[in-house]
């Protein structure tokens, strides 16, 4: 029984991986969109979500089904629970990339501020290390990996604050920038997000380890 339960538990993990590169494709793909207002690699974005909401029953199904059939002990329900969780804020993280993407649409032709998408492009570089990270994290359990990823996403609530300052100040420069520069604010307060449901999951990698609930953001 015990090797059954491991069997599925780790097959579980890996559909949770297999969605977290998902995730992250599309958030790569919607900000490459937003910057460089490819409207065609938008919409792709936006089509492939179904797949991303399809992989979140996926291991919703599996983890119930789990429960279930080996009636786990409560250090292997941890498992389990921790896992439907991390695929939750997966699927909202895939729900922000497809609101980046329908931001491409809006800007289309728009006056452009070009040092503001140049800092867009960095922090969704953070915030695409971050997923990287913690879902190599999440496969070996590390609490140690989990907090510095956690720690990574003081620099992205740093980069929304000058982002909305510069797009503010943007604005009252040239009236003309007022869409895009509201669409810059938005799509930096997407990925603001996206760093926090990371930082979720590095919560939840520590309470699958430890059984402590531990806020660190």
């Amino acid at each position: 029984m015990r090797r059954i339960f491991d069997e599925e538990l780790n097959e579980l993990y890996e559909q949770f991986i297999s969605m977290g590169n998902l995730v992250n494709g599309s958030v790569k793909k919607a900000v490459k969109s937003f910057i460089k207002h490819d409207v065609q690699l938008a919409q792709e974005v936006i089509s492939n979500d179904k797949y991303v909401n399809r992989s979140e029953v996926q291991i919703e199904q599996g983890c119930f089904t789990l429960i279930a059939l080996q009636q786990p002990v409560a250090s292997d329900l941890r498992h389990i629970v921790a896992v439907m969780k991390a695929s939750s804020d997966l699927e909202r993280m895939g729900d922000h990339a497809v609101s980046i993407a329908k931001a491409t649409v809006t800007v289309k032709g728009n006056h452009r501020i070009l040092e503001i998408e140049k800092m867009l492009d960095e922090m969704s570089d953070i915030v695409e290390s971050m997923m990287n990270r913690v879902l190599k994290a999440y496969v070996s359990l590390d609490i140690e990996e989990s907090r510095k990823v956690a720690e990574m996403d003081e620099a992205v609530d740093s980069y929304l604050r000058k982002i909305t300052k510069s797009s503010v100040q943007g604005i009252l420069d040239n009236p003309e920038t007022v869409t895009g520069g509201m669409e810059y604010v938005l799509v930096a307060g997407y990925l603001e997000r996206i760093g926090d449901y990371v930082t979720n999951i590095c919560e939840r990698i520590i309470y699958t380890v430890t059984g402590k609930l531990t806020e660190l953001n």
